[in-house]
């Protein structure tokens, strides 16, 4: 196993991070859906780069989802039926930390967020290696 393959669990606890981010956000009194749509999209990045990671790949300095996910669809096909959940999501990677002209997301935005980010780490998580390495990435969802 390279060094690469073993550092994938480190890519799924930064993720847990991120959704960890999004329950508090969601328990807060005054919800910043802004906030809640980031870490949506960074939670996906980094089950994505822990899938390229899994299998060798170093993975690009990019926030680009669907450059990530044409990555992993050539080591993982199955994983075509997570390209509506990555359009979803990249749009949130960088313009949603900065004031926009644009409106800000709402709740309804903010929830299909966190829906996509879901569906991207448990099609993710089911294709990483089974060991026990992940182990507290799955009690933490």
């Amino acid at each position: 196993m390279s060094g690469n393959e073993s550092t994938w669990p480190a890519w799924v606890r930064k993720a847990d991070e991120d959704l960890l981010n999004i329950r508090n956000n969601l328990a807060a009194q005054e919800v910043p859906w802004s906030t809640v749509c980031f870490h949506a999209q960074q939670a996906a990045e980094k089950m994505l780069k822990a899938l390229l990671v899994s299998h060798g790949v170093q993975p690009r300095r990019t926030h680009d989802l669907l450059d990530l996910l044409g990555e992993c669809l050539e080591l993982e096909p199955r994983v075509h039926a997570l390209g509506p959940s990555c359009i979803l999501l990249n749009r949130y990677s960088v313009d949603v930390r900065y004031p926009q002209p644009s409106a800000e997301p709402d709740e309804p935005e903010g929830r299909a967020a966190v829906e996509a980010a879901q569906q991207v780490y448990a099609a993710i998580l089911q294709r990483l290696p089974s060991t026990g390495a992940h182990a507290g990435a799955e009690e933490g969802e």
